[in-house]
């Protein structure tokens, strides 16, 4: 299995209510910084061969000087992020399909491509290995948690409930999505020629390729984004019971 790995660390987040000249990505998480925890959960991945970084063009040079601090070996793409999400995501892509087409079809069949977000930076090596796995083995394959609290539709006045979802057949999705390369490439050459955008990759295969089963990969609540003041709060808690838990 060889994955090559995309990293979205291009978000502002504007409600994580930053100082001037901050960057989530950048906050400290424990010892090191957020995007740091992200890329070391890769870069210990024997099956991952290469990883590129899409972030701000304001945080290029600190996204280089974190991964020489830290001598990540597999960072080897260093990338301006676009307006959106999925435009930063695609800078990445068309970087990869280039690798991926000079590729032999014996390594082209063992290829995967994962789509991480920069702010899940608790994402656990074994949950990358499983997601990879089974991207590989089905096609696409998502991390995903059973929802704590019961989800209603509201009605179209957006003031009243309208139907209770059946919460046994709801996941709330996370990253990072795995996809076969051939696949995830083809999707988001797609919607670049629609102007189409979603929310995430999966749905991009979802819309293009609908006869693609998507594996459900059930992961943990560990593996958090980290949007709000107080996600970063929670992160720190789950990083130090993560550090006694793995102890030797």
């Amino acid at each position: 299995m060889n994955a090559l790995v995309i990293i979205a660390a291009g978000g502002m987040g504007t409600r994580m209510k930053l100082k001037e000249g901050e960057s989530k990505q950048y906050l400290k998480l424990g010892r090191y910084p957020v995007l740091h925890h992200t890329l070391k959960a890769f870069e210990v991945c024997a099956f991952v061969s290469s990883m590129a970084v899409a972030t701000q063009p304001d945080y290029l040079y600190d996204l280089v000087r974190l991964v020489n601090r830290a001598s990540f070996k597999k960072v080897h793409h260093f990338l301006q992020g676009g307006k959106e999400r999925q435009d930063s995501i695609f800078n990445c892509i068309e970087v990869f399909a280039s690798i991926y087409r000079a590729m032999s079809e014996e390594k082209k069949r063992e290829t995967v491509i994962l789509i991480h977000d920069g702010a899940r930076p608790l994402i656990q090596p074994q949950d990358i290995e499983r997601i990879a796995s089974d991207a590989l083995h089905f096609g696409a394959a998502v991390p995903a948690t059973k929802p704590k609290d019961t989800i209603k539709f509201i009605d179209e006045s957006g003031e009243f409930f309208g139907e209770t979802l059946e919460r046994n057949r709801l996941r709330q999705v996370q990253t990072p999505q795995g996809f076969r390369a051939q696949l995830i490439i083809d999707a988001h050459l797609k919607a670049k020629a629609d102007g189409f955008y979603a929310t995430d990759d999966a749905a991009l295969v979802e819309r293009y390729f609908p006869e693609q089963k998507i594996k459900i990969v059930e992961t943990g609540y560990h593996n958090l984004k980290l949007t709000t003041p107080e996600d970063l709060e929670i992160a720190k808690a789950i990083l130090k019971h993560l550090s006694k838990t793995q102890s030797p």
